[in-house]
């Protein structure tokens, strides 16, 4: 019997993995994604601040900062650190995702100069929200054509022209000034 349990606890160790679901073969991709530790991009610094429309509708400015566009082009995700400036002055500061065409996710989320790193699920992007950055920056500056952006450069291009050249003539009116 003694014999017996070290050969049975082998045998155990050998088993195959469970089986997976339809779902996780479905996916595979979107788990790994979600698992990941995204190293955080040095905080917002107003030189690299570029200012980008969200909607008529709102009071506050919205800034990214150009030097933390990371792009993947594979993956279809579009970090960036973003300030949300309140008309009184106030930033508020974030380090998100968009995975293009319709998903966000919040990384982190700055205070005093200082990242808290809190990553988030992803999410639908919703059109017409509090949360309108996301849209706006999916839409006109990083997901043209629901795809993403290839490059740091070419976000930065859109950025600093109000919006990627693939969506111009697709802008809702007032998108090009700021």
């Amino acid at each position: 019997m003694k014999r017996l349990l070290p050969l049975l606890a082998l045998l155990g160790a050998c088993a195959p993995a469970p089986p997976e679901s339809d779902w996780e073969r479905n996916n595979r991709d979107r788990l790994a994604q979600g698992a990941e530790e995204v190293p955080l991009p040095p905080y917002p610094k107003r030189e690299n601040l570029l200012e980008f429309y969200v909607s008529a509708a709102t009071d506050f400015k919205y800034y990214i900062d150009a030097s933390t566009l990371n792009v993947s082009p594979r993956q279809r995700i579009v970090r960036y650190a973003m300030v949300a400036r309140s008309p009184s002055g106030v930033d508020n500061v974030s380090y998100e995702a968009i995975r293009c065409p319709e998903e966000y996710r919040v990384l982190a989320v700055g205070d005093r100069g200082k990242w808290d790193s809190r990553p988030g699920e992803w999410r639908q992007i919703a059109k017409g929200t509090t949360r309108g950055w996301q849209y706006a920056l999916a839409r006109n500056y990083f997901c043209p054509h629901r795809d993403s952006i290839q490059s740091r450069d070419e976000g930065v291009y859109a950025l600093q022209h109000r919006g990627h050249p693939a969506v111009e003539g697709e802008r809702p009116l007032g998108g090009g000034t700021q």
